[in-house]
């Protein structure tokens, strides 16, 4: 009863988050051009083939200090806690402001912040609004970000679908390796218990 969704969308206000869940998903969150533009965690199902699909959770935004309750963020961190995995969206668009890796620090360091589990969570990047990189220099940041993390890395736009189609192929992927790898854990604490 605990699980809220298989992927949590999580980042900053105004990354794509939403209109990434549009884009893979029947759902119809509200997508508008100002920070906190989704209050609740919308949800969506991502149909993967006839036989399989995975439910999406597009987490509200979040903000330096949300594990103090800045940007009602503890709300919004406790759906965190309620996902599989998480895709890390960092918005890559020429503009103004912190690199993306210097946004991804602030959120991982909320989210230890908040519980320390939380950012072990298994995770992906996903670089959102690659129609809009320009000189690509936000781009490659997150390209190297990726690598030294060791973390998986989907480009995307959810303007022009480019990227759409691996990230749920990928994200599929990920999410048959956690459920195995949890079904073999419940398989043993079970013997455990017998023994």
């Amino acid at each position: 009863l605990k699980l809220l969704a298989d992927v949590g969308l999580v980042g900053f206000p105004n990354v794509g988050k939403s209109s990434l869940l549009a884009r893979i998903s029947a759902a119809r969150p509200k997508i508008a051009d100002y920070p906190f533009t989704t209050l609740e965690p919308c949800l969506g199902m991502v149909r993967v083939s006839d036989e399989e699909s995975f439910v999406v959770a597009d987490i509200p935004g979040l903000i330096e200090g949300a594990h103090l309750g800045h940007g009602l963020g503890t709300r919004f961190l406790r759906h965190i806690e309620r996902t599989r995995l998480l895709a890390h969206l960092l918005d890559v668009s020429e503009r103004d402001g912190p690199d993306p890796e210097h946004d991804f620090d602030i959120l991982m360091e909320e989210l230890a912040s908040f519980e320390p589990p939380l950012a072990g969570k298994p995770m992906v990047l996903v670089a959102s609004k690659v129609d809009q990189a320009g000189d690509g220099r936000r781009l490659r940041a997150v390209e190297a970000l990726a690598a030294r993390r060791n973390l998986r890395l989907f480009q995307t736009s959810a303007v022009t679908g480019e990227g759409i189609q691996e990230l749920i192929w990928g994200l599929a992927e990920l999410l048959r390796e956690l459920r195995r790898a949890e079904r073999l854990l419940d398989l043993a604490q079970e013997r455990n218990r017998f023994l």
